[in-house]
């Protein structure tokens, strides 16, 4: 029989702070609360905890409650089980025996199982909450799902649960769920618009329980306490750099099916680190308590972030690993994974404040210890010239320190030689009396420190803030795919690549140790690496750049990564050779999706390039805004112009709009474009053109069978395109053909069928228009990658 929450017991369990401000902010009424996989592991170890401590915290509020396990089994087998977890609940230190016992028995007989396996299993729980809800004269407040189950799972069980399952009468529906969400960006962009068929974005709570975490939930609210000692030092000018670090001792032992197909990015970095990251870079909210302004400030950050690709990586696989998914997977002795289980990333961001300052994201499995942390390192000015033991002369640092290690509890530390921070009275206190321990080598007795005044598990804290609506701790869909445009770019970089191997723990040594120089990454030691053919496999990384010739000209091939590599490096050297020779280098660069991953090279990893000598022209332009996403210009300057110094009068977009018009004849743009190249560039000659090949043969912006007007006599004219956005403007086959160098870069296995045909046809610029491309005093050279070259 259904009981309420015992109202009898008010005395007994009357509990003011917490429970009392959750009433002034939560709707009072009944609250069901379903946990699906109700009976799994996470379940078992934190979720019916955590939903005790809500119940504890509660009881005096005014809200009643029923709780629900759901499960796949029937009930006869599955009850036992879910009570023997249930019964192992238990109270915190604060709170009596006797309290203790009373409420946990009520708990107990407010829990139940029910199977939840079809839509009609659904049903009968909505009227089963229905009924009870009825005949106890209460007011349905809302419902509360949680799903422990696997992502899979997610989009039927939201479906059962929007068609079935909603409350009546205006009650809250909130459906938690776990990670993963997604395993790249595509995945989680599918799962999204699975999940917004039947939910709204504000019912759900994805988890990531990082965020619940009392040291990392106090990041922000630290920053702000503190606003007057840390605004003045809280940039480029005074922090060194930023280390987000969770080391781990355990193996994946038992986790192998999951764990295998994700690895430590994926399971790690991408969300908790990540989530960390943001909250000690993201623009301070007006509002702490806005989930609203505190999700945007979030997102902003993530339109900051530098890419990443293969440099910016470091990886490693514990050596006991590879057995262990041979024998968890039932794979053969040859079977090879190269799942990282280990890896440190280099994250750099593209803002005045943090210009310039490395941000270390590193995690691993068998390390030397378990500890989590996040460091902010300053730069210190101060030289001993006798006492190099005094403070002054020590690192300038802030800890947030999330637990174990030598330290063993949460807490924030802050170095004397700083600042002392400030303790506002409530849920944390100061440290006064502190063991003789080191923390990230200096003694305890160098830091001011901070720890709550009772430590609270993560997911209990998360639970309540869900309860109380608060979303500030979760995962917003936004944020979510903008975190997987970040990382899986990463990802797809560090497909084919074999982590270094590492025997684990102790003996690690300095084998994983790494050098952070400039926006790279690498390991400080080098190791012999296992080659591809001598475990099995062919990779990537086992062909080299090669050269040959394509339609009698020269050609560079190999895998896209070293491919853009080769270009940025050749195209860095005709660079050099023009500044040296005539103190200028002019480039003139094609739009499209195939040069962003050359523009990216070039901005992460040329810092040499004379780029201040250097004039970049448009080899061809749509007739849309220069902010238009369309347009060649946007993409050069999102990918690459904007994170170099160039000066802004070198710069000489197409251009397509005068006079609040495009491309309109009467504008003569095309004339005024002819007239800056004939003033800039020496003979009008260009040392560099980049090329591309549409899969027609069109290059530039001339198209098969569409012959411009003027263009053998012009150097830039209006063409039109047989696709949206018709209009365009070109360089000519006599601009192009007056260049010292120009390069066709073609990349992609869609462009082998093109690649083929190209090779067997003569010159006919009229069908193929790439083929007019013959610099008459110049060098013409072919880039193409394997899978264009070879299917």
């Amino acid at each position: 029989m259904f009981v309420p929450v015992l109202l009898l017991l008010l005395a007994l369990c009357a509990r003011g702070g917490q429970g009392e401000e959750s009433v002034k902010k939560q709707s009072l009424g009944h609250v069901s609360v379903v946990i699906v996989g109700g009976t799994g592991d996470l379940a078992k170890k934190y979720l019916w905890q955590g939903f005790f401590q809500l119940y504890l915290n509660q009881v005096n509020s005014g809200s009643t409650f029923s709780f629900y396990a759901g499960g796949q089994s029937p009930p006869d087998k599955a009850t036992p089980i879910f009570f023997n977890i249930v019964k192992a609940v238990s109270c915190t230190k604060d709170v009596s025996e006797q309290r203790c016992a009373v409420v946990k028995e009520q708990f107990l007989r407010l829990a139940q199982y029910r199977q939840l396996k079809t839509l009609e299993d659904y049903q009968d729980l909505s009227k089963h909450i229905e009924q009870q809800v009825q005949e106890e004269g209460l007011t349905e407040a809302g419902r509360l799902f949680y799903l422990s189950v696997p992502a899979f799972a997610y989009a039927d069980i939201a479906d059962k649960v929007n068609v079935s399952c909603r409350p009546a009468s205006g009650g809250w529906l909130r459906v938690v769920l776990e990670k993963p969400f997604g395993h790249d960006l595509r995945s989680a962009q599918v799962l999204a618009a699975q999940l917004g068929n039947s939910l709204q974005d504000e019912e759900m709570y994805r988890i990531d329980h990082y965020l619940g975490k009392q040291v990392v939930s106090k990041i922000l609210p630290f920053r702000v306490e503190n606003r007057k000692f840390l605004d003045p030092i809280w940039n480029k000018h005074h922090i060194e750099r930023i280390e987000i670090v969770l080391k781990e001792t355990l193996d994946v032992k038992g986790r192998i099916p999951f764990y295998d197909q994700y690895g430590v990015i994926r399971d790690v970095i991408q969300n908790h680190l990540t989530e960390v990251m943001a909250l000690l870079t993201m623009r301070l909210p007006a509002n702490l308590s806005s989930s609203e302004e505190v999700l945007q400030k979030k997102l902003q950050i993530f339109s900051s972030l530098l890419p990443l690709g293969k440099n910016q990586a470091v990886t490693g696989q514990y050596q006991a690993y590879k057995a262990e998914v041979q024998q968890e997977l039932n794979m053969t002795q040859d079977h090879v994974s190269i799942t990282p289980t280990f890896a440190a990333v280099l994250v750099h961001m593209d803002a005045a404040q943090y210009d310039g300052i490395p941000i270390l994201l590193l995690s691993g499995k068998m390390l030397d210890e378990r500890v989590g942390y996040a460091r902010v390192l300053f730069k210190n000015d101060v030289f001993c010239v006798q006492d190099h033991h005094s403070l002054h002369c020590k690192p300038k640092q802030i800890v947030f320190y999330f637990g174990h290690g030598s330290l063993q509890y949460p807490a924030v530390l802050v170095t004397k030689n700083l600042f002392k921070p400030s303790v506002i009275e409530g849920e944390w206190k100061e440290v006064t009396q502190q063991a003789d321990v080191n923390v990230l080598g200096l003694p305890i007795s160098d830091y001011f420190v901070q720890t709550p005044k009772v430590q609270h598990e993560a997911y209990a804290e998360l639970i309540s803030h869900i309860f109380a609506g608060h979303k500030n701790s979760f995962i917003s869909t936004e944020n979510l795919l903008a975190s997987w445009g970040l990382w899986t770019p990463l990802l797809q970089s560090l497909a084919g690549s074999f982590p270094r191997i590492y025997p684990g723990g102790a003996d690690n040594g300095d084998l994983l140790d790494i050098r952070l120089k400039g926006k790279e990454i690498s390991f400080t030691s080098d190791v012999v690496i296992i080659s591809p053919d001598q475990i099995g496999g062919a990779s990537a990384n086992g062909f080299q750049v090669m050269q040959g010739k394509y339609r009698n000209a020269t050609m560079v091939s190999a895998w896209a990564e070293e491919l853009v590599e080769r270009l940025a490096a050749d195209i860095q050297e005709a660079a050099e050779a023009a500044v040296l020779h005539g103190g200028v280098f002019h480039l003139a660069l094609s739009g499209g999706a195939t040069p962003i991953a050359l523009f990216q090279r070039l901005a992460l990893h040329h810092f040499s390039f004379p780029w201040r000598n250097t004039h970049f022209w448009m080899v061809d332009e749509r007739c849309v805004p220069h902010t238009d996403p369309e347009s060649n210009f946007y993409n050069l300057h999102q990918h690459l112009l904007q994170h170099v110094h160039v000066p802004y009068y070198n710069i000489h977009p197409m251009p397509v709009q005068l006079h609040q018009r495009l491309c309109v004849e009467d504008d003569d743009a095309a004339r005024l474009y002819q007239e800056d190249i004939s003033k800039e560039v020496n003979a009008s000659r260009f040392h560099f053109v980049l090329l591309g090949v549409g899969h027609d043969g069109h290059t530039a912006s001339l198209f098969p069978g569409v012959k411009a007007s003027n263009q053998e006599e012009s150097l830039v004219v209006l063409t039109e395109s047989p696709m949206k956005p018709h209009q365009r403007m070109s360089l000519t086959l006599s601009a192009i053909n007056r260049a010292q160098k120009v390069a066709l870069l073609v990349m992609g296995k869609s462009k082998h069928e093109l690649i083929t045909q190209m090779s067997r046809s003569k010159d006919d610029p009229k069908k193929w228009p790439v083929t007019g491309v013959r610099p008459s005093d110049g060098m013409l050279a072919w880039y193409i990658d394997y899978d264009a070259l070879l299917g």
